[in-house]
């Protein structure tokens, strides 16, 4: 039976097909290309248990960034929430806080610049890791426009910014009856479309680095400070051409080919001394001569074994051990020989 050409190319691609569909664990990928798998994991720093004592090893903070010229310092975590205690962001609902995975502090204020994300993106050969929905972002071109009016201040003459001051007015006026007719609706739309931070971490190969450790470096940001660039080296980023660990061992591997020839060597010789040797019985296991003469010797030493350690147990006292007064076991069988004389005698009479 042939089948049909289309069958045969579904049959082929079918494992790669299966390959695609397998699960992904957490921050975790395969590249497109070589099928490499990596896993960023290991450099997320997790918050330690109460009652678990720090080891040296153990990070106690998330990681840092220096921001050089913009005049703050970066905190942030790989695919988990940092693990400070954030009371307060802003434009961030409380509810939210626990996933703030990146944030920066200025002037007293903590401002987030990414919630947790554990989806890792391949664009081309480059591995990143992307936060988003963090504090609202400024108004675009507010400072623009401050700046501007000051430079037409300077240009116009009093009369010019007279009218300029008439139709703000105006357009204060219109735009506070335009509000007043706005509820509370309106408001919940507009914090729905802001613009708000995120950030965007390009992760590298550093074969130098511990597998658990990183440096991370501040790139920079564009230029209304809404998204921050960040690059992070480190050992878990190099990927590797091994499959995610299964559960089975070397050793359970070794166990089960084990198993699978001893089924096969079991089986097939009890089926070749049954029905070619006529063999019948514990005479149709393989090799049967060879597997008597070995239980044969291993019985052989367990009874030497038993008798000797028997000789150095403490024997009772018994009969045979009692003082015979010097007479021996001759004259033992001399009252035997006397007392049957005595019952022949007996029996003649």
């Amino acid at each position: 039976m042939r089948l049909h050409p289309i069958f045969s190319v579904l049959a082929l691609l079918s494992p790669s097909l299966a390959a695609d569909s397998k699960p992904l664990l957490p921050c975790t990928i395969y590249q497109p290309t070589t099928n490499a798998y990596y896993d960023i994991s290991p450099i997320g720093v997790q918050p330690l248990i109460d009652h678990k004592k720090a080891h040296k090893d153990d990070r106690t903070e998330s990681w840092h960034a220096r921001g050089y010229d913009i005049g703050t310092n970066f905190t942030l975590n790989f695919c988990a929430p940092v693990i400070e205690t954030i009371e307060e962001a802003v434009g961030i609902k409380a509810d939210l806080l626990k996933n703030i995975s990146a944030f920066y502090e200025w002037k007293g204020k903590k401002y987030s610049i990414g919630q947790v994300s554990t989806e890792l993106v391949f664009r081309g050969r480059e591995l990143s890791l992307n936060y988003t929905n963090g504090s609202p972002c400024d108004s675009p071109s507010t400072h623009d426009r401050r700046k501007l009016k000051h430079d037409d201040d300077k240009d116009d003459d009093e009369d010019d910014d007279k009218k300029k001051d008439d139709k703000k007015k105006d357009d204060d006026d219109d735009n506070d009856d335009k509000k007043s007719h706005k509820g509370k609706s309106s408001k919940d739309d507009e914090d729905d479309h802001v613009r708000r931070k995120s950030t965007l971490i390009s992760l590298a190969c550093d074969q130098n680095l511990p597998l658990g450790k990183a440096h991370v470096s501040f790139i920079g940001t564009s230029p209304d400070q809404c998204t921050y660039f960040f690059r992070a080296k480190t050992m878990a980023a190099c990927g590797g051409v091994k499959e995610p660990p299964t559960g089975l061992g070397a050793g359970g591997v070794f166990f089960v080919i084990f198993l699978i020839f001893l089924a096969v060597y079991l089986l097939g010789g009890i089926a070749y001394q049954r029905t070619v040797q006529h063999q019948r019985g514990w005479r149709q296991l393989p090799n049967y001569n060879v597997w008597a003469s070995i239980f044969s010797v291993i019985r052989d030493i367990f009874i030497i074994l038993t008798s000797s350690c028997g000789r150095l147990l403490p024997r009772r006292q018994g009969y045979n051990q009692l003082p015979s007064n010097g007479r021996g076991r001759g004259s033992r069988a001399e009252d035997e020989n006397r007392l049957i004389d005595q019952l022949d005698d007996e029996w003649d009479d």
